[in-house]
């Protein structure tokens, strides 16, 4: 772990622990684990106050000079990342099949989301003017296209791209902060979109395909 090295070194260092088990198992000098969700080590979106308190409990552990010291943050946030957001997406007449009128139809929420934060984890490889074709191109996957050849430079990268569109649009359209985890399971289980990048993970694993190709598709937490 590389609080070890640093505290070799000299520094003092701080972890914040999301999975009590692995945590236990590095020994690190001093931590804080937090009983929330994955993703959000700080825990309740847009509440400063909320995470200030978790960032001032963990500096306090500073006061030990050495260690291993271990101390768990009084207030737990329960994971409800299995449930999907409820999430209506606005109709977009045009060709194609019905994932990318789908994901057509998501553009201007996304658009409106990365207006109002200015970041994304969108753009590894598609825009917004290619997702819609990505999409078709996990379409013809899933219906039985060779993965080469289907039309995707990075068929991972794709992937993770179509998936950032549709979590950042979600949280455009959504009326609250969504749980952690909430906005992919709608994608993944709720989406027409997330049935294909399904059924084109299955389709490429039949195939033969790499590992790393078809099992980064979908996050492992998702059925």
């Amino acid at each position: 772990m590389l609080a070890h090295v640093l505290e070799q070194h000299g520094l003092a260092t701080v972890a914040l622990s999301l999975v009590r088990g692995q945590s236990q198992r590095l020994h690190p000098p001093r931590v804080l684990h937090c009983e929330f969700p994955l993703g959000r080590p700080l825990g309740l979106p847009l509440d400063a106050e909320f995470q200030h308190r978790v960032l001032a409990h963990a500096f306090s552990l500073l006061e030990h000079r050495s260690g291993p010291v271990w101390e768990e943050f009084p207030d737990v946030i329960a994971d409800e990342g299995v449930t999907p957001l409820e999430c209506r997406i606005p109709p977009a007449p045009g060709t194609g099949s019905a994932a990318q009128a789908e994901a057509r139809g998501l553009r201007s929420a996304w658009e409106r989301q990365y207006a109002a934060t200015g970041r994304t984890s969108f753009g590894r490889t598609l825009t917004p003017e290619t997702v819609v074709d990505a999409v078709g191109a996990f379409g013809r996957i899933a219906a039985g296209a060779a993965w080469k050849e289907a039309g995707l430079a990075n068929v991972m990268d794709a992937a993770a791209d179509i998936r950032a569109y549709y979590e950042e649009a979600a949280a455009a359209l959504a009326d609250h902060v969504p749980a952690a985890r909430q906005a992919e399971s709608w994608l993944y289980q709720q989406t027409e979109t997330g049935r294909v990048l399904r059924d084109a993970q299955q389709a490429i694993r039949d195939a033969g395909g790499p590992f790393p190709v078809w099992f980064y598709l979908r996050p492992m937490g998702q059925p």
